[in-house]
């Protein structure tokens, strides 16, 4: 086992895009995501590698995990630790707020960020950024996406009446949120109000046109921290009506690939990743290491169907990666499903839906992957609220 040894601590900290935004190192998460962080501790244990440690909320957690694990054979090898230990760290993602609590907990400089480096990393999380990668793809065929950053209250009315609808977004922000829809002739005080916020408090804001979407998916990429960026695979997924991630669809590059093809021609997704991987390794250059992923979506504008190539970029792990590993990882390759987070609101129910779910749809392996059923990634308790599953079917 020791062969496998990995000198590195896991580390699920949802709370990582707010803490960004807030960039102050005393950050306190709201009590809902530590939650969500503490129910599902265990989940970078689908995605490290074997032999790492993942850093849990209590170490009973992974003793329930263990005995709720309906194929034990399938629990990944790795090292549980409820301690602040003094190692590498690999966070879901980087904020002040997360380095204060490290560097208090004793943890040596040497395996942390610089401020200089989290500095460089705030400014890459923000959306500003999309602009300037949009621009990369201003003379490519059959895309459409536009943004622009502003910095008054009179550019963005400007921009705003030169819309039909558009959608005004904080730089900053927590997934899902910072965002705000906005019809041109239904501009209000309300509307007002929260743009000058944004803008007293980031300096900015970011005004797009809002697309007819068609589709959500994104592209995965890997940063090496030394200037090279490369493709890792694409990731589908489900958001519900106010943009909230609800999913991902367990499926390979290629069976996504060929879903979103029945829209966009094949060679179009092949030059825009090309473009992508060069503009990001020249946005990037040596300021960030690690997964990130390019939400993308295919929109249909005058009957025709165009592919915007960057509406948000999450430099952290994210969910579409965690899925990617987990279906070339455990899932048997003629199977397919989901991948899914569920939030529920009261205490119980989501033990009720671990039981119904286990009771309906048992877990079949084959040929030592898993084919169909039901897999939880993450312990089910009675005030459990968050909950990471797999549901599986045969092609």
């Amino acid at each position: 086992k020791s062969v496998f040894m990995r000198n590195e601590i896991y580390l699920f900290n949802p709370e990582n895009d707010m803490a960004l935004a807030n960039f102050t190192p005393y950050y306190k998460a709201p009590s809902e995501i530590i939650r969500m962080a503490n129910d599902l501790s265990v989940l970078p244990a689908w995605y490290a590698p074997e032999g790492s440690t993942i850093k849990v909320d209590s170490l009973s957690r992974v003793s329930l995990w263990r005995e709720q694990c309906p194929a034990s054979d399938f629990l990944p090898d790795v090292i549980w630790s409820a301690e602040w230990e003094n190692m590498p760290y690999k966070p879901w993602g980087w904020s002040p707020s997360l380095l204060y609590t490290l560097r208090k907990a004793g943890v040596n400089d040497s395996f942390l960020l610089s401020d200089m480096q989290m500095g460089q990393i705030r400014v890459l999380s923000g959306r500003q950024c999309c602009v300037k990668i949009l621009e990369s793809f201003s003379r490519m065929d059959g895309l459409c996406g536009k943004a622009m950053t502003c910095n008054s209250m009179t550019q963005v009315k400007k921009y705003i009446t030169s819309l039909e609808r558009c959608v005004l977004k904080a730089p900053w922000s927590g997934s899902g949120r910072g965002i705000m829809y906005v019809p041109s002739k239904e501009w209000n005080d309300s509307a007002e109000g929260w743009v000058s916020r944004v803008l007293r408090v980031q300096g900015e804001i970011m005004v797009e046109p809002l697309y007819n979407k068609v589709c959500d998916f994104a592209m995965e990429f890997y940063a090496d921290g030394n200037g090279c960026v490369s493709f890792v695979g694409y990731s589908l997924f489900d958001t519900d009506a106010h943009g909230n991630y609800k999913g991902n669809f367990l499926l390979s590059d290629g069976q996504i690939k060929k879903i979103l093809s029945q829209y966009i021609p094949d060679e179009v997704f092949n030059n825009v990743c090309r473009t992508m991987e060069e503009s990001l390794a020249s946005l990037l250059n040596k300021g960030y290491c690690g997964f990130l992923g390019v939400d993308m979506m295919i929109c249909l504008e005058d009957g025709k169907y165009l592919l915007h190539p960057c509406v948000e970029i999450n430099l952290r792990m994210n969910m579409g990666v965690v899925s990617h590993t987990i279906f070339n990882r455990y899932v048997h390759c003629l199977s397919h499903g989901k991948y899914i987070v569920k939030y529920y609101s009261e205490d119980g129910e989501a033990w009720d839906a671990f039981c119904q779910m286990k009771a309906t749809y048992k877990l079949h392996l084959c040929d030592g992957k898993l084919a169909e059923g039901y897999m939880p990634l993450t312990p089910v308790k009675q005030d459990t609220h968050y909950h990471a599953f797999l549901l599986l079917d045969r092609i």
